[in-house]
């Protein structure tokens, strides 16, 4: 059902050049996105979490711009296109990094069992938001402040250097709207 709605969202709001050859790799067997999870232990440590986050940001940043404050005050605007573009593909980078493994944890009568889990494991270690745009970038191009929304995605959280997340703040705000809904997707939806 993610899968479905990924890919409905997907050929609904992007059409640009080069938009069809990503897809057609993201459901290719050089790519797992639709079968990964998001982390290793945290939010959407299962198959499939990767394109469940991706739909979850994808909400929660629709939401986000359709706030009053945000539309009417802040005059906050970006098509549909980069919302769908931003929030479906931020976390690119996590594509073929997951590699399915056991690990030992306490169950509830307090023995020690074997339980699925994964590795980090990156090919192409090229950091998390710049490696997301780095990927896309291979395909089509995005507008500066779509690929500062990914690059950022990760705002302060990520250990960049603080300036440098706000100024990327300041300068495209759909980068901090990214960033918010993120957030908001991972720790209350999804944690």
């Amino acid at each position: 059902m993610d899968k479905e709605r990924f890919i409905d969202i997907y050929r609904q709001y992007i059409k640009r050049e080069g938009s069809e050859d990503l897809l057609n790799y993201l459901l290719s067997s050089k790519s797992d996105f639709f079968e990964a999870p998001c982390s290793t232990r945290y939010h959407l440590s299962e198959p499939g979490g990767l394109c469940k986050h991706s739909l979850n940001v994808y909400d929660c940043l629709k939401a986000y711009m359709e706030r009053p404050r945000v539309k009417d005050v802040y005059q906050l605007k970006a098509s549909d296109e980069s919302i769908a573009i931003v929030a479906l593909l931020h976390d690119l980078c996590k594509v073929n990094v997951y590699k399915k493994t056991m690990r030992n944890m306490k169950n509830d009568q307090g023995q020690w069992v074997q339980v699925p889990s994964y590795n980090f494991d990156d090919d192409l270690p090229y950091g998390h938001g710049e490696k997301s745009v780095y990927i896309i970038s291979g395909f089509m191009k995005l507008t500066r402040e779509e690929a500062f929304a990914i690059r950022y995605h990760m705002g302060f959280s990520a250990g960049e250097e603080t300036m440098n997340v706000g100024k990327a703040f300041q300068l495209y705000p759909l980068a901090f709207a990214l960033s918010t809904a993120d957030m908001e997707a991972t720790y209350f939806l999804e944690n």
